[in-house]
């Protein structure tokens, strides 16, 4: 059995999409995987950072790329909890990511409601892996905010 599965890395990116939940932030969370290694981890820090570009996904490439010293993660794969918007896709082009493995869809900002390709043609892309506590977490946070 295989220790390191997608879902396996999917509970650790699920784990930073808790801590921004309890910091009050989108519960979103990301890591980077290389050779089954995590080397970048984050989750969104916008309220935080007073940074509307500090979504998780843009963090972790951010640390994974000063742990590998390169910009290129064309051998990792990006775990995040929900579908990458329009300027994360546009960085995962940037880095020339191997696979995207994201759990939740983003129906109002998702980078899959844009027509064109926004990811590098040669990324994978898998969906759907822990879909439901993903969107949980997500449903928790709005009902939370609306109360």
């Amino acid at each position: 059995m295989d220790l390191y599965t997608d879902e396996y890395f999917m509970r650790e990116a699920l784990k930073e999409a808790r801590k921004a939940f309890d910091a009050g932030e989108v519960p979103v969370g990301a890591v980077v995987v290389c050779q089954n290694k995590i080397i970048g981890r984050a989750h969104n820090q916008t309220e935080q950072l007073t940074d509307s570009t500090a979504h998780a996904e843009m963090l972790a490439i951010t640390a994974a790329s000063n742990f590998l010293g390169s910009k290129y993660l064309n051998e990792c794969t990006l775990y995040v909890t929900l579908e990458p918007c329009v300027m994360c896709a546009g960085a995962l082009h940037w880095v020339q990511l191997q696979q995207l493995v994201f759990g939740a869809s983003d129906v109002q900002r998702g980078y899959s409601l844009i027509q064109s390709p926004l990811l590098h043609p040669k990324t994978l892309v898998k969906k759907g892996v822990g879909v439901a506590e993903s969107k949980e977490l997500l449903n928790q946070f709005f009902k939370k905010l609306r109360e």
